[in-house]
């Protein structure tokens, strides 16, 4: 086996093996339906930990029809942005209820909008509140606020909900929310008393259960976070893992802030976080609690203590929405939340996913549609590469003039491997070439794809994006199917569930297929028979794999393939090669009939 043709073929092989592993090893499991109990909330008694930083009040809850009637009754405040819609409770001031107007969660007609907190299920939402030391009473989540001030939260038009105690402390919390998904909560005490007191407050994200995840290998569902610059990702099985605290009575991780930090949970493509304000001293906690089967993340401000007629205001923020990529860089640049863009899970090639999707997206932006910013992108990066590729085509140009040499070569060597190596490097170094340049830009472009894979998995920009005609969704395998002969016949391919998903492929994994064999006709022809057999089968073993593929992935492909295909003709026709490639092929099929008649 010639040196060339047993690096491209290593090269080659290696990404190939690579996918393959992949797909077997890391497939997407089924997602698991949780049942989960309709429950009701108590309070558990506040209690002062070693830090001298107030405990927040663990949320429990016991199942209780009689106070789920109960709170029915309690008025509602009503959310409604050009983006968002939905209502608090006046009960905790919790926000327990948003639908998301922009994103679905079908691209059916009529389908609902996404919900990121549900009112009726009870089981997700953001709450907020006051520790209290020498057994003082402060709001809890069952507390009832009043609305003193506003009738509905909206852009421009904060809500003040006030709760006053019985020695005359006044409690406060301000709502606003911006055009977007933030939410900034103002929390003010003002102390009235004739004594001293000591609050401490506080914000809760509460999961009742564990959620329904996709439980793909790549993706990071569950708490997310930024401990004094270090990213912290925690799965819901990862937190009934921590360390049992006898104070709070609940499986706990605790964070050090000393300036900057957040906390949340992060699916797919939505999350709840809480911010603190910037430059501000805090601590976060991540917490499970078996017996209620919660999950919360939590925020936990420091102890104030406040004489008679003092008052103190504590700011954080709330983000409840999309993972947009843009919206969240404006929160980091304009707010100082910092690096908050990593609450998209980059994954372990970020340095090579944040810059192509910031490639992808200004791409998007020029053409209007993403599947043609795929296609340019492509561009992009095949033009980037274009000086190492053209060695790399000027080294495989070379090597298809000295296609009869080697023949040659190989009759006089026989069955002499040894002598067959040393006249095969002697060739090479006299007409200086260099047989492992024709594998090197196949290499690089594996990281590459995988990064694009991931940009194109995680990213809501992709979501039910359209390109034309029957791809609808980028984000999806191609829609059409061989096996129904791409909608003639009038039968459905089967779905995900079925073994057979893997031969029903569309028209994008064929043209992959098509062109990459285009492709290989291009390159110098092996020589060893077995090398002949495996490079025949590639790209339809390729086709096969990754027609399952997000469409935005497979069109990638086949843009990479037909660019790779132009450059590298027109570099070997610059060289003195005129490929015929249309001759190639028929030649080709001519050679698999007669190998078959034999």
């Amino acid at each position: 086996m010639d040196e060339q043709n047993k690096n491209l073929l290593l090269a080659t092989s290696l990404s190939f093996l690579v996918l393959l592993g992949w797909m077997l090893l890391f497939p997407p499991e089924p997602i698991e339906q949780e049942k989960l109990e309709t429950t009701t909330e108590q309070q558990s008694a506040d209690e002062q930990d070693s830090t001298g930083l107030s405990t927040p009040v663990q949320v429990e809850q016991k199942e209780t029809t009689e106070v789920s009637s109960v709170t029915e009754n309690i008025p509602r405040i009503p959310i409604e942005t050009d983006r968002v819609s939905g209502s608090l409770s006046l009960k905790g001031g919790r926000i327990d209820n948003l639908k998301l107007l922009d994103y679905f969660e079908t691209q059916d007609e009529g389908s609902k909008n996404i919900e990121l907190f549900q009112k009726d299920k009870n089981d997700y939402y953001a709450v907020y509140g006051w520790s209290g030391k020498n057994q003082i009473d402060v709001p809890n989540p069952n507390t009832v606020w009043n609305l003193a001030k506003g009738k509905k939260l909206s852009v421009g038009s904060p809500i003040t909900l006030q709760w006053k105690n019985s020695i005359g402390v006044i409690f406060e919390r301000e709502i606003t929310i911006d055009e977007n998904f933030l939410f900034t909560v103002k929390q003010r005490v003002f102390n009235k008393s004739s004594k001293n007191i000591e609050v401490s407050p506080y914000g809760i994200l509460a999961r009742h259960g564990a959620p329904e995840t996709i439980g793909f290998y790549i993706l990071h569902e569950g708490i997310v976070a930024l401990d004094d610059e270090e990213l912290v990702e925690l799965s819901y099985k990862d937190l009934t893992k921590q360390t049992y605290n006898e104070r709070e009575r609940a499986k706990l991780g605790l964070y050090n802030i000393d300036q900057n930090g957040w906390i949340g949970f992060t699916d797919k493509y939505w999350m709840s976080t809480l911010v603190g304000s910037p430059n501000s001293k805090f601590k976060m906690a991540s917490k499970y609690n078996e017996d209620s089967d919660i999950y919360q993340a939590d925020i936990r401000h420091p102890l104030k203590n406040l004489k008679p007629g003092q008052a103190t205001e504590i700011e954080t923020y709330l983000f409840a929405g999309a993972k947009e990529v843009n919206t969240i860089k404006s929160y980091q640049k304009n707010l100082g939340f910092a690096e908050f863009i990593d609450t998209v899970d980059w994954g372990w090639f970020f340095f090579l996913t944040k810059p192509i999707f910031s490639l992808l997206d200004y791409c998007n932006k020029f053409v209007g549609n993403m599947g043609w910013a795929i296609i340019l992108l492509t561009l992009v990066i095949k033009t980037a590469l274009l000086p190492l590729a053209y060695k790399s085509y000027v080294s495989m140009s070379k090597l298809k003039k000295l296609q009869p040499e080697m023949e040659k070569i190989k009759a006089k060597a026989g069955d002499d491997r040894m002598k067959l190596q040393q006249e095969m490097m002697a060739l090479y170094k006299k007409e200086k070439v260099n047989p492992a340049a024709g594998c090197l830009p196949i290499l690089l472009q594996i990281p590459i794809f995988f990064s694009l894979y991931k940009v194109l998995f995680v990213t809501i920009e992709v979501r039910h994006a359209p390109f034309f005609g029957w791809i609808t969704d980028l984000s999806a395998p191609d829609p059409s199917s061989i096996l129904n002969l791409f909608g003639l016949l009038p039968f459905a391919p089967p779905g995900p569930e079925s073994f057979f998903v893997i031969f029903s492929i569309g028209v994008y994994p064929i043209l992959m297929g098509i062109t990459m064999w285009m492709q290989q006709k291009l390159n110098p022809a092996p020589t060893d028979k077995t090398q002949q057999m495996i490079f025949a089968w590639m790209p339809w073993i390729f086709m096969f794999l990754l027609g399952q593929f997000s469409s935005g992935l497979v069109i990638y492909w086949v843009a990479n393939n037909i660019i790779t295909f132009a450059q590298q003709y027109f570099i070997m026709s610059s060289q003195g090669i005129k490929p015929d490639i249309f001759g190639n092929i028929v030649s080709s099929f001519k050679k698999e009939g007669t190998s078959k008649e034999n």
